[in-house]
């Protein structure tokens, strides 16, 4: 079953390895698609890796990191064999590794490009984190680089394939909420000192590209449209020595071309944090706090608890992709997903700085 993300149907990144035929689903779980993880670093083993345990298509093969000391501890920790521990510059030796099909970028943004395209070259498909590079024109060389050697890109939104996130994406693109009137989405904590987030050259950016792309990635996909233009205003608190480099807050408006007004924000400053979203319709108001968690969604209607059931939402984006390279389809987040975002949040950049609203093509 192949998915054309231009159409943004209802998120079906877990759907779709849901409903795929018996015998590819077999096939996944008798040899399943080997994973090689790039950067060692919190995300990768405190969430990506304990996870893979849970997945039924996908597996760790191999581990790829710049600290030699990173390799022998958690290789031995998940029984990565030393063939299968590789440098950042014994890498290229992936190359004739049939074990590993796939790459996962896991390190700073402003290095996706370069593992992205370089993991392309040696014949892999790749997911990388968000967010997908500084810019566009990077984001676009990773999409270019994965399409010249003829692999699958996949952006890890791990919240496309989150259950509640999937029940929210329904109830307001099916018309359960009626006719949408606001929307709004808030994600922001209290960052500490020192850190790489707020080093530009490191993270592209400051709160935009990092927490405050889930308030934005969520405006998107559950409007299910793409905005036309947009407006920004950037707050930073004085004599705070975090924000030298970077944002600390920003408030942004997107306008979409049915005629809805979204509200989104991201902030590096706030305590408490916020994680959450909103949306009013005509026939009710869908509230989810949190929003996009590690775990503990919740969503209400009009104040009353839906239920989801949920799901492990690291392993159904793996799990998703895996599906994709077997079954040769485009995955729910592609290259393409990301490259959208940036594209926005340059605009967003470009709207603070000048004070003006911003047309987006």
């Amino acid at each position: 079953m192949s998915y054309d993300p231009s159409r943004r149907e209802v998120l079906a990144g877990a759907l779709a390895t849901a409903i795929s035929p018996i015998g590819l689903l077999k096939e996944l779980e008798e040899k399943p698609v080997g994973w090689a993880i790039l950067g060692l670093g919190g995300y990768a083993t405190n969430q990506i890796i304990p996870n893979m345990k849970f997945c039924k298509g996908s597996k760790l093969v191999a581990l790829i990191s710049g600290h030699s000391e990173k390799l022998v501890r958690f290789g031995d920790q998940y029984g990565i064999p030393e063939t299968h521990r590789y440098t950042y510059d014994s890498m290229d030796a992936i190359k004739n590794n049939p074990d590993i099909e796939v790459v996962y970028v896991i390190t700073t943004p402003s290095t996706h490009p370069g593992f992205t395209i370089r993991a392309a070259q040696l014949g892999k498909h790749v997911c990388s984190e968000k967010p997908m590079a500084p810019t566009v024109a990077e984001c676009q060389a990773m999409i270019d680089a994965c399409k010249k050697a003829k692999k699958l890109l996949q952006i890890g939104y791990r919240c496309h394939y989150e259950n509640h996130n999937l029940r929210a994406i329904k109830a307001v693109r099916s018309g359960e909420l009626g006719k949408i009137q606001s929307m709004r989405s808030d994600h922001g904590f209290n960052i500490g000192h020192g850190q790489w987030r707020t080093q530009k050259a490191l993270a592209g950016g400051g709160s935009m590209m990092d927490i405050g792309i889930y308030s934005l990635n969520a405006l998107r996909y559950l409007s299910g449209e793409e905005p036309i233009e947009v407006s920004a205003k950037i707050t930073n608190p004085p004599n705070d020595d975090r924000f030298v480099d970077t944002e600390d807050t920003v408030e942004f408006t997107l306008t979409f071309p049915s005629g809805l007004v979204a509200q989104g924000a991201g902030g590096y400053s706030w305590s408490p944090g916020k994680n959450q979203f909103e949306v009013i319709g005509s026939k009710g108001k869908l509230t989810a706090n949190p929003a996009t968690a590690y775990e503990g969604d919740h969503l209400t209607l009009d104040g009353h608890d839906l239920s989801v059931e949920p799901n492990n939402q690291w392993a159904a984006q793996m799990d998703h992709f895996s599906h994709c390279i077997r079954s040769h389809s485009k995955p729910a987040t592609p290259g393409e997903e990301g490259l959208r975002d940036i594209k926005i949040i340059q605009a967003i950049y470009e709207s603070a700085r000048i004070g003006k609203r911003v047309k987006l093509a």
